[in-house]
């Protein structure tokens, strides 16, 4: 045990083995990093090591027994992350909740998970959980890392971090046999054991507890690193919600795996200058952020010079029809190989720059549909960006795309030792190594999710292409039809929607009705900067939104989703025929979207009910009040008539799906 380095496990099945191993290996080498008051805090894997190890006895002794749920509510930190490998040492079960959640949003997850202990990140989320806690009598221990503003609790409950640290440093120190008794409690966990308890996002109801094994997590981590070819050597940046599956797999498990940094920025403010400081290696993000960065780019280079705007639009266009293909290493006349490696000094080097993209690698996006131009600009710019498909229940990895087939609209083949299989009804399953191992205390739920030879059914409707591709068309339970029997998929006209950097989100209705019309809510950055430059006030984005302009604009692309719709045979039926402006962005906090920002259909169209109706029956305006929930908690309400727009359907260009069905 020479300079605090103990002897590597023998199997490496689990995360606190795998944290002795990478003290052991790469002890020197940088595990973690945290922005704090502008500056850039460092651990090496050795101290990660002694700080996981001396909270874990704190915990301990505070009463943390083997199988305990620990919740983890916080802003990705360090210390949270340290957190759950030390309640994974001693047994204990990390269970992580969205930061953002309302108190009442928590509770159903703190008392559904039995938490016995939570460690969370400041006064915010203390104040949370305390509101609650008299509803679970069995929480008996709240860790906070930031103490201020908590001087004045008295709370038995609750230690600071620090506290609970030192109490696990004294009995390290003070107990000549507590170091062997904490090395053995590692080593009494094994990789069939459950790992962590992560809980969906909700989207058609109650969040269920997702139950994952470690053997789940490190296989699946394992396959990704090999798939593309990840090492110690890369850098990551820990920015997406610790509840959700993403990050457990980019930030902790993938890192502990490879022995990779993770990055903590300092707020989700400073994400993007945080990220442009480290230059991650290895990036992971929904369409939802490569969109917003998109639009900033395309913001701020309307507002550049004629010199750079020219410059930019020249090169782009040199990047449109040889970037992908120089990427790809196909073959590109050596003029535009030369403009191309140009435009890098120029314009791709530095906007790749600007976005926190200098040293990447590998960039993946995944959860929703990206829109092709999006993409390809990405991948022009000469950043591997990919697509892959996943779900928590399969520990994210589903398809994933091979170096040199990427494309926009599939989301590439089967993932290393998952099998696929689609059913007649067109719905996808899976089977793989990652497959969970049921839903927590919701056994019926897992009957009709897992089957009993281990396929899981996705919920999503899709199909593999010639290359031997997945495409997903939307969730198939939300595929309907329209009265001629035409087909209607919402979430594919939505994306189609939300591809152009004007439309922030969008929901569409149709089902059992004779035609598809749309709620849209407007990216407020893209229409702020145009009010801007056009010299065009307003006071909120109620009163943006209903300007005559900005319903033109949106007019625009909705007119130009229905030729698109027109030219494909199986949507040509779904062309829009209706739409309105939300005069309020979908919220969260309202119920409107789930926390990792999916629509809850069925809660809008039960919401909003009174507008749908008025898209259906001719209305061509309609009054509106509708309650909200403000960032201090409070309701309120806001009034709007809402005008409501027509639009021009296009001939199919090809006989329409009931024709074809025929």
């Amino acid at each position: 045990m020479a300079d605090g380095v103990r002897p590597i496990p023998a199997r490496n099945d689990t995360f606190p083995k795998l944290l002795i191993r990478n003290a052991a290996e790469r002890g020197r080498r940088p595990a973690y990093r945290h922005k704090d008051l502008g500056i850039w805090q460092s651990w090496t894997w050795g101290e990660v090591l002694d700080e996981v190890r001396a909270f874990s006895n704190g915990l301990a002794a505070l009463g943390v027994e083997r199988g305990a749920k620990v919740a983890i509510i916080g802003q990705n930190r360090p210390r949270l992350y340290w957190a759950m490998c030390a309640a994974q040492a001693i047994g204990a079960v990390p269970v992580p909740l969205y930061a953002d959640a309302i108190a009442s949003e928590m509770a159903y997850v703190l008392q559904h998970a039995e938490i016995a202990a939570a460690v969370v990140e400041d006064q915010e989320q203390v104040d949370k959980v305390l509101s609650v806690a008299d509803e679970m009598p069995g929480l008996n221990l709240i860790v906070y890392d930031e103490a201020r503003g908590l001087r004045d609790y008295t709370d038995p409950r609750l230690h600071a971090f620090d506290e609970v640290q030192e109490r696990g440093r004294s009995i390290l120190a003070e107990d000549a046999q507590a170091e062997a008794r904490w090395l053995a409690s590692v080593d009494l966990g094994k990789g069939s054991d459950l790992a962590i308890l992560l809980y969906t996002s909700g989207t058609t109801g109650r969040p269920k507890g997702v139950m994952l094994s470690f053997d789940n997590l490190v296989l699946s981590a394992r396959n990704g690193n090999a798939f593309d070819r990840l090492g110690e050597g890369e850098e990551t940046i820990a920015y997406l919600p610790m509840a959700w599956v993403g990050d457990h797999i980019f930030s902790y498990a993938q890192a502990y795996l490879a022995g990779y940094c993770v990055n903590c920025p300092e707020s989700p403010e400073t994400v993007i200058t945080d990220r442009r400081e480290i230059g991650p290696s290895y990036f992971f993000a929904p369409p939802r952020v490569f969109e917003t960065l998109l639009t900033l780019i395309m913001v701020r280079m309307e507002d550049a010079g004629r010199l750079k705007r020219a410059m930019f639009r020249y090169f782009m266009a040199v990047a449109n029809r040889s970037g992908e293909k120089i990427l790809n290493r196909e073959k590109v006349p050596v003029t535009d190989r030369l403009l191309y490696a140009l435009g890098r000094v120029l314009v791709y080097g530095p906007v790749a720059s600007r976005m926190g993209f200098s040293r990447l690698t590998v960039g993946y996006t995944a959860g929703e549909a990206i829109g092709p131009e999006i993409f390809r600009f990405y991948r022009s710019l000469g950043l591997n960006l990919k697509q892959l498909y996943g779900q928590t229940e399969a520990s994210v990895y589903i398809t994933m795309q091979p170096d040199g087939e990427i494309r926009a609209d599939t989301v590439g083949r089967p993932a290393p030792d998952v099998e696929i299989r689609i059913a007649e009804s067109g719905e996808v399953l899976y089977r793989s190594p990652g497959v969970f191992l049921g839903y927590y205390k919701q056994e019926e739920a897992t009957r009709e999710t897992k089957t009993a030879e281990g396929w899981v059914h996705t919920g999503d409707a899709g199909f593999f292409d010639a290359a031997g591709h997945l495409k997903i068309i939307d969730r198939a339970k939300d595929v309907g039809r329209l009265t001629d029997c035409s087909l209607f998929p919402p979430k594919y006209i939505e994306n189609k929607l939300k591809f152009f950097p004007n439309i922030k989100e969008a929901v569409a209705f149709g089902d059992g009705r004779d035609r598809v019309c749309v709620f849209i809510n407007i990216d407020l950055v893209s229409f702020g900067n145009w009010a801007e430059r056009n010299n065009i006030s307003y006071a909120s984005y109620q009163e943006l939104a209903a300007h005559p302009a900005v319903y033109d604009m949106i007019a625009a692309n909705v007119d130009q989703v229905n030729q698109e719709l027109a030219r494909e045979p199986l949507m040509a039926g779904a062309q829009i025929h209706r739409f309105l402006v939300l005069h309020k962005e979908l919220d969260a906090d309202d119920g409107e979207l789930t926390r990792t920002q999916k629509v809850r259909r069925s809660f809008i169209a039960e919401r909003y009910r009174e507008l749908i109706e008025a898209l259906y029956d001719g209305s061509t305006e309609k009054a509106v009040r509708t309650e909200v929930t403000f960032e201090d908690g409070r309701k309120g309400v806001i009034a709007a008539t809402l005008k409501i727009r027509d639009m021009k359907v296009y001939a199919a260009e090809a006989a329409p799906f009931a024709e074809a069905a025929e």
